[in-house]
């Protein structure tokens, strides 16, 4: 029966998304200020040269400048070496892999993807969650979800520091010295300000575009906290916590380039997905039945060869307490719906049965 949600795409494309994912990933591993994507100016004041590192703000904002230094040897090998950068194969393999059928990224929501790893957003433990982690799955999966995989939200998670996860979410990205971060290849600065009590970003370009950061809800805590290692505010959200405690990493592609970023196992997405299609339902219609859609375009996909692991997944989900079973009983009746008949849906009404009543 041929897939009701996606359709596959070419081996070539496959083969040059593993290719630019390889080439990606070892540019991370050696990453230095040469895989940055700003430059460095200098200042005379008094006859004393300073150094400055600018670079452009995420969609579409303007050019902002880092204080490095007064002029010295160490500096000027660090600019040397910023202008011997070469981006020119990756450039090249991300547009070849978008030309045989790689679903890409736009270039706006490219650069902030690209600006929260410049700073060391997933080195901190930082999760690339919501539809952008949905386009990259179906470049690792070989197929395209299309429209499925339109979205002008970009979304992030952290554990924060409350709870025990699998992530390294120890690392500090906030302000260090320049030259020190430079070196590493992380910019130094923050990815955004805490100043306002505040999860959610808007573009002050593009007013569609929004940046939201989030993080699973503990205690029923459900105010934005700020969180002083990664310099930005967190909005608390129920069942986080299942979507986080397996990852991976992806590339995101787009015209400008590839970044590598850090998502969830699409397992536990697609899982997750159906919890939150019951959660918000009412509140949000349309973007419920998105989230149950993307969730169903998954399980049809992995149950191809993963069925084992959803099946596992899914008793772990069911196993949590009586809240999750509720939605998660919501979102099969759904799922019934979408797919009639899939084998991967009786074993989950099977196990969804046999737990606990709620």
């Amino acid at each position: 029966m041929p897939a009701r949600f996606s359709t596959p795409i070419a081996a070539s494309a496959q083969a040059a998304y593993a290719e630019l994912l390889e080439v990606t990933r070892h540019q991370e591993l050696s990453r230095s200020v040469e895989n940055l994507s700003g430059s460095f100016s200098r200042k005379t004041v008094k006859g004393a040269t300073y150094w400055y590192y600018q670079f452009t703000e995420g969609a579409g904002g303007g050019t902002r400048q880092i204080f490095v230094g007064r002029d010295s040897e160490k500096l000027q090998e660090l600019v040397a070496r910023a202008k011997a950068k070469d981006t020119s194969q990756i450039g090249r393999l991300a547009k070849g892999a978008m030309a045989l059928g790689c679903a890409a990224t736009t270039a706006a929501h490219f650069r902030i993807v690209r600006r929260l790893n410049e700073i060391g957003f997933f080195h901190a433990g930082g999760v690339l969650v919501g539809t952008h982690a949905f386009l990259a799955y179906g470049n690792a999966l070989g197929v395209s979800w299309g429209e499925l995989a339109r979205t002008q939200d970009l979304d992030f998670a952290h554990a924060g520091n409350r709870i025990e996860l699998a992530l390294p979410a120890t690392l500090e990205i906030d302000t260090k010295d320049a030259i020190e971060r430079l070196e590493a290849g992380f910019l130094p600065a923050p990815g955004f300000g805490t100043g306002d009590r505040t999860a959610t970003f808007v573009s002050k370009v593009d007013k569609s575009l929004r940046v939201d950061f989030l993080t699973p809800m503990v205690g029923g805590r459900e105010k934005v906290f700020g969180h002083d290692g990664l310099g930005v505010n967190l909005q608390p959200l129920r069942f986080l916590e299942f979507l986080l405690e397996d990852v991976d990493q992806v590339a995101i592609i787009s015209a400008v380039g590839s970044v590598l970023a850090t998502t969830p196992d699409p397992a536990r997405y697609a899982l997750h997905k159906v919890l939150v299609y019951a959660e918000r339902r009412q509140s949000a219609p349309e973007k419920a039945l998105k989230d149950l859609r993307q969730a169903a375009a998954l399980i049809e996909v992995l149950s191809e060869f993963r069925a084992d692991s959803l099946g596992h997944l899914w008793e772990d989900l069911v196993g949590r307490g009586a809240g999750w079973r509720k939605r998660a009983r919501t979102g099969l009746v759904a799922l019934e719906k979408l797919l009639p008949g899939a084998a991967i849906l009786e074993g989950m009404r099977a196990a969804l049965e046999a737990a606990p009543p709620s």
